[in-house]
Order: C-alpha cells, then structure tokens, then sequence
C-alpha cells in the first residue's frame, strides 16, 4: 500500500505522517517449527498469557531488556512487544540482528 501523496497534502501533516507510519509497519517471522511463549512482560517470570503458532509473524513495537534466553537465534535478553503487555523473546523472531532492532519501551 503506498500514500497518495495528494490526498496526504489535503489531510494535513499529522494525518500524513500516521499514513505513512502504517504503510512501514514490518512483519518478522517466529523460528520454524517453533510456538513461542507471549508473556505478560519482558522474562520467563512473567505468566504465558498465550501461545503463538507456528509460521506467526509479528510486529515489533518496541524492544525491553529482561530475562536472558537461548533460542534458536542465539541467546539474549531482549524482549520484543508485540502488543500492549504482550512480550516474546527475540531469540524466538527472525529480526536478522542480534541487537535491538526498534526503540525501548518506555
């Protein structure tokens, strides 16, 4: 999906820039053959408010240090926000990268 540039100019800027926002949103791929633990918070302390299939794909919001894991993408203690109070290990996402990919959590 791409913005309309003209009918962005017509929306005014902040209409523009939340356009825009949504066409970037990028996906990242749980490990195959994986179903990944969601956490109310970033570390295994935290209760498994459900369980993601495998094949999901996510979006990452922010990134939060926590508890460390080992994975199939190596060991880390980042976690990944997938939704609001929804974390996963990032040694569970395919991000291509060992280190944080978005912005902390505030």
């Amino acid at each position: 999906m791409s913005v309309n540039h003209a009918e962005a100019a017509e929306n005014g800027p902040a209409e523009s820039v939340a356009m825009a926002e949504t066409t970037a949103t990028r996906y990242y791929s749980i490990a195959p053959g994986y179903r990944v633990n969601v956490r109310s918070g970033p570390g295994t302390n935290y209760p498994i408010i459900k369980v993601l299939p495998e094949g999901t794909r996510v979006a990452i919001n922010c990134q939060s240090p926590g508890t460390w894991v080992t994975g199939p993408y190596g060991t880390s203690n980042i976690w990944d926000n997938i939704a609001n109070g929804q974390f996963i290990s990032d040694t569970y996402v395919n991000t291509g990268s060992d280190g944080y990919i978005r912005p902390r959590c505030a």
